[in-house]
């Protein structure tokens, strides 16, 4: 697969002055509930309705979507209120229905770009569309497996491509319901800068208060758009209720966002550094996450010499650290001096950890 200009066609002639905007509910619930949140979503930024029919739950008796009736919904939708709509297909059925029903737009979760028997069979289903169709990043961090998805949608002759990016699952505990993992899709744009990605914050977060620091770290990323859940009473959704917004807090992220544009003879240049700086800001922030890990195993380090009365300085294991960490800086193009600086300032701060313990 090639990257090339005509795969940002769908998206070019929609002739946004905006990023892309998907939103709507996580699941569509039923029909009065679906036209209410189109209608308070028509006349803004948003351009594709979304709203989830066949939802994969982690297990049975959770509330699996209303199925191909919700279809229907959809078709409404386009005839009341103007708007494009979208939904999730996991198989070759829900294809078929999909394209019957003149649906806009499909994408493709998480659960199913894992498998390729499940992409290939999509991807058959889907020969020769002329519907854009978006593929969600595998629910584990494998950017192999993301591009393999997208590739075999590509060989169906579908040229009409986009990536979501959703985060990834984590065996660790942390802030976000599936970990961004910025790093992976800014190499995804680097090998396809011409296929249109778009950020999921709602499955990343997994918490609506958090959504748009997300968004806006995703546009300061280059990302081309945004996809939001979005119900007019969050708290009461049959899915994912913490992570979706009303339409009019939608309508304020929206307004509150900065987008990047190009004003001046200086755009490229200006555009370039700030991509770069984003890219330091999320390595800077896994910095700090990794030193966080580091110091909270020095606890337990801390606890077990407590227990067994050892002293915090074990010169022998400092010195061993230092002089591996050197020798892997200089691979990394890093001078002793900085390392060694480096080190001893983590160092210090992992004994101050262990004495805190030790003095109760």
């Amino acid at each position: 697969m090639e990257n090339k200009k005509e795969m940002r066609t769908w998206l070019d002639d929609l002739q946004l002055d905006h990023p892309l905007v998907i939103a709507g509910p996580c699941s569509a619930e039923t029909e009065e509930q679906v036209l209410k949140i189109a209608h308070e979503l028509k006349d803004t930024d948003v351009s594709y309705f979304r709203a989830g029919i066949w939802k994969p739950r982690t297990r049975p008796g959770m509330f699996e979507g209303v199925g191909a009736l919700g279809l229907k919904w959809l078709q409404k939708v386009k005839a009341e209120t103007g708007m494009k709509v979208c939904t999730e297909v996991a198989n070759a059925a829900h294809v078929k229905l999909a394209l019957e029903h003149d649906i806009d737009l499909l994408w493709i979760g998480a659960r199913s770009t894992v498998s390729p028997f499940i992409m290939q069979e999509i991807a058959d289903a889907l020969e020769g569309t002329d519907k854009p169709v978006l593929i969600k990043n595998p629910v584990n961090p494998d950017l192999a497996l993301w591009l393999g998805g997208i590739e075999r949608i590509y060989n169906a002759g579908v040229k009409n491509i986009g990536a979501i990016h959703r985060g990834f699952s984590t065996y660790e505990k942390t802030k976000f319901r599936n970990n961004p993992e910025w790093q992976l899709a800014i190499e995804f744009q680097n090998k396809y800068p011409d296929i249109p990605l778009i950020n999921d914050p709602s499955h990343i977060t997994g918490k609506r208060d958090m959504i748009f620091d997300v968004s806006q770290a995703a546009l300061d990323l280059n990302f081309d758009g945004l996809m939001i859940e979005t119900h007019y009473d969050p708290e009461n959704a049959w899915s994912d209720a913490a992570q979706q917004v009303t339409p009019t807090t939608l309508v304020q992220i929206m307004k509150d966002l900065k987008i990047r544009k190009e004003t001046d003879s200086e755009a490229e240049y200006n555009k370039s550094l700030d991509r770069l700086r984003a890219e330091i800001d999320v390595i800077d922030n896994q910095i700090i996450e990794a030193l966080g890990k580091r110091m909270k195993i020095a606890d337990g380090i801390g606890s077990l010499k407590k227990q067994k009365n050892v002293a915090v300085l074990q010169s022998k294991r400092w010195n061993e650290i230092l002089g591996k960490m050197v020798l892997e800086g200089e691979a990394h193009g890093l001078s002793e001096e900085f390392i060694l600086k480096m080190f001893k300032a983590i160092h210090q701060e992992s004994i101050n950890h262990q004495e805190k313990i030790l003095n109760g």
